[in-house]
């Protein structure tokens, strides 16, 4: 997002326009009127990313227009940003001006903070770090109170921790996610807590078991788990599924089976055309749980045809979508067999086009 769509005092219409928008290309499957979320105006992004520019002795972070890539834009503020990583980012700055070995062929910067405190930075580089990089950087994060990690090609370094741990508040109860650095997360902390409850809130009166396709972290998993007898949550990142098994394990939930299948293949595991060694872990046979259920959170690209296919099988669809025109894509074949029972707008990242929808999607009875 360009910094020069930053314009807290027009937040209100430009939500509002943004609504529009999207209920309009939503129209044709009648949806119900839409629960709307808006942002904080300021303040609420918990990830930020900006290269690094030397200029003399003098280091910058720079941010470049799509197309100029060779046109650095100095950021001295960062108002999106939340408040641990805006008072953290000109101190940052001094140290590894002030610290040779530090900024020595540095590029790049990415900061991961969280509600609860917890904040991690990862320092790019363009050359090979030593256990002197090492030895600086653990004194830094000591006396930040932080935790850093190195990157450099084919090297990561890790002083103590590659990992922040967030608390979130749902529906009131705190859950526990452990988020890696680099991984996938929610940018926006505030919203991810009313996508939660707003989730919590559509599942409370179903039953039997759920299968969730792109589970992530488990950042719905987690919660949804205490509205269904069973939960199968299918995930491809490595780093995702570990994160997911200890968030479960922190959090003590325990009808949960964690399962590395892409959605495609979870497709095919239901169609019964594929066998899955990585299914026999299931303590029961795939065919033998009560699915009524199905939640997906897919890519911007939404779901394929195949698992299209698959999810339209369900009696309820809960649907989170980063996408609006990929979500109205799907919405074509789904609402054939389904009709919109809740639907939801999440600002997740004000000051752009982008919107979160929410869908619960409900099979319509044979007349």
């Amino acid at each position: 997002m360009p910094l020069s769509n930053f314009a807290p005092e027009q937040y209100e219409q430009l939500l509002a326009d943004k609504v529009e928008v999207v209920q309009n290309l939503l129209a044709a499957y009648q949806p119900p009127e839409a629960s709307i979320f808006p942002s904080a105006p300021s303040a609420f992004r918990m990830r930020a990313e900006f290269r690094l520019w030397h200029q003399g002795d003098e280091l910058h972070y720079v941010m470049f227009r799509p197309g100029e890539p060779k046109t650095p834009i100095v950021i001295t503020q960062f108002p999106i940003a939340c408040e641990a990583i805006q008072s953290l980012m000109p101190v940052l700055l001094k140290h590894l001006q002030s610290e040779p070995l530090l900024r020595h062929k540095i590029f790049q910067v990415e900061f991961l903070s969280t509600l609860s405190g917890d904040t991690l930075i990862t320092l790019v580089y363009h050359r090979k770090l030593d256990e002197a990089w090492l030895e600086q950087a653990t004194e830094l994060a000591s006396q930040l109170g932080i935790h850093i990690v190195g990157r450099s090609r084919k090297q990561k370094l890790v002083p103590r921790q590659d990992y922040v741990t967030e608390i979130l508040p749902v529906a009131g109860r705190e859950f526990y996610y452990r988020q890696y650095e680099q991984a996938f997360t929610q940018p926006n902390a505030q919203l991810n807590i009313q996508m939660l409850e707003w989730a919590l809130d559509a599942t409370a009166a179903l039953s039997g078991d759920l299968l969730e396709l792109y589970c992530g972290n488990g950042n719905f998993t987690l919660p949804l788990a205490q509205h269904f007898d069973q939960v199968i949550a299918t995930e491809l990142s490595k780093t995702s599924i570990r994160a997911a098994r200890w968030n479960l394990e922190r959090n003590g939930i325990e009808n949960v089976q964690m399962i590395r299948l892409s959605a495609e293949e979870v497709s095919q595991a239901i169609a019964g055309t594929r066998e899955f060694r990585r299914l026999a872990d299931l303590p029961q046979a795939l065919g033998s749980y009560d699915l009524r259920t199905v939640f997906v959170d897919p890519p911007r690209a939404g779901l394929d045809p195949a698992t299209t296919a698959m999810v339209a099988q369900f009696e309820h669809i809960l649907y989170i979508s980063c996408n609006p025109q990929s979500l109205a894509d799907n919405l074509a074949t789904l609402c054939k067999t389904h009709e919109i029972e809740r639907f939801a707008l999440f600002d997740q990242f004000p000051y752009t086009h982008h919107m979160e929808c929410g869908v619960l999607l409900r099979q319509k009875q044979l007349s």
